[in-house]
């Protein structure tokens, strides 16, 4: 079973919003088996989305559109669907009782605004069905051969309609045909580098099928295989993904639903060992993005954002030869870091970042030059190396460069050489 994604709204044009839906969508469809063939986005004009609609429902069995269905003059979805069913539309009045009820409900909301009433007309032939969530009825529809579901673009409602009535009605028909995937994360390891280890697999897939995601810092290897049941798919996926693994080895940080900053505190709780950071270029990233993962307060203690010479001298205690002899982007300054983060925030583990985001030198270090080092009681290793591309870029492969460092250290794996 085919099917293909309408996103209605100009905001989405504009970049205003991003398009979470159709991921979300994607993935939940993909798991029962359906196959998602196209992606569409169309502004607020009833012409352009009669044309996505057609389109749509030439080429694929199931239409799914979000969004255009609230009252306003902009929300033009539900007219745009009448004209290409060719159908007038009809006003139910137990839709307009439902709104109604729904605005006596709402106890800031004071009487009903007269434009929603025109949430209760519908295309005559289409099915319609009430929300809990919201005030926009979905439509269920038949647009030449294909299947039309329409649903607000609010994620929760779009959501509310998937799993009440999209999904079961879909599952139904593709009779339990699933299709799972398995995502491989690697670190390390450009994706170039990557594709080439794998170029044979990647040319012969079929059914698991292989490809790759790149982003920075972080290439995902993604492995897909359908099948008529879940088990089915996942034996399928098993061998190859045992065999990616072991081409690959220790570039792939994990082969489950989970990021770098997760791995690094999953080991540091396994060892039952605390982590701190000192961060310069990247700004506190890093504990952001530790912190930003549930629990992480039991194994990780804080990070120092010591940006300046003098906050490096002054907090995390580097001595003054270092400063005006290395300097600040050197591996004696980021070693001292760690151990300053390590004795600041009284942990077995410390990671510190420094180096010069650009796009001017910074004492004398070529812009995009990183500098990561991890320090514990049994060691003490820098690494620096050179990352090309804007300010954002170069922090982004720091903060996976020094994540890396750590997951290493905690798996007792090769540590990177520098490449200074």
């Amino acid at each position: 079973m085919r099917a293909e994604i309408v996103a209605v709204g100009t905001e989405l044009l504009l970049g205003q919003i991003a398009n979470t839906n159709a991921r979300w969508m994607s993935e939940h469809l993909a798991a029962i088996g359906v196959d998602v063939v196209h992606h569409q986005v169309v502004g607020d004009n009833v012409e352009r989305i009669v044309t996505a609609l057609d389109l749509a429902a030439s080429r694929a069995d199931v239409v799914l559109v979000t969004g255009g269905l609230g009252p306003t003059g902009d929300d033009l979805t539900r007219d745009a669907i009448a004209i290409a069913m060719k159908a007038p539309m009809v006003r139910h009045p137990e839709l307009e009782q439902m709104l109604r009820d729904k605005f006596a409900g709402f106890s800031t909301s004071g009487s009903m605004p007269a434009a929603n009433l025109r949430q209760a007309d519908v295309p005559e032939g289409a099915r319609y069905l009430m929300p809990e969530r919201g005030t926009a009825p979905w439509l269920v529809a038949m647009l030449g051969g294909a299947t039309l579901y329409a649903m607000a673009g609010v994620p929760g409602e779009m959501r509310e309609m998937m799993r009440r009535v999209v999904l079961p009605e879909l599952a139904a028909r593709t009779g339990g045909q699933a299709i799972r995937s398995q995502v491989l994360r690697i670190a390390g390891m450009g994706e170039s580098a990557v594709a080439e280890v794998l170029e044979d697999l990647f040319a012969s897939s079929s059914n698991p099928t292989v490809a790759y995601l790149a982003s920075m810092g972080e290439v995902k290897v993604r492995l897909t295989a359908k099948a008529a049941s879940a088990s089915g798919a996942e034996e399928l996926l098993a061998p190859l993904a045992a065999e990616v693994r072991t081409r690959l080895g220790d570039v792939v940080f994990t082969d489950r639903d989970e990021s770098l900053e997760e791995v690094v505190l999953r080991l540091l709780g396994e060892r039952g060992v605390r982590l701190s950071c000192a961060e310069s270029l990247t700004g506190g990233g890093v504990g952001a993005r530790l912190t930003g993962v549930p629990g992480a307060s039991a194994w990780f203690a804080g990070s120092a954002v010591a940006y300046t010479a003098e906050a490096k001298r002054d907090v995390l205690g580097i001595g003054q030869d270092v400063l005006d002899g290395p300097g600040v982007v050197s591996e004696p300054c980021a070693l001292a870091m760690a151990e300053g983060a390590r004795r600041l925030y009284g942990t077995e583990v410390g990671l510190a970042l420094t180096g010069a985001a650009g796009p001017e030198p910074h004492q004398g270090a070529a812009p995009g030059t990183v500098v990561v080092a991890v320090a514990a009681d049994d060691v003490r290793h820098a690494q620096t190396f050179v990352s090309r591309g804007d300010r954002e870029r170069v922090r982004r492969w720091a903060e996976q460069a020094g994540l890396d460092l750590v997951r290493r250290y905690l798996e007792g794996l090769p540590l990177p050489p520098s490449s200074a």
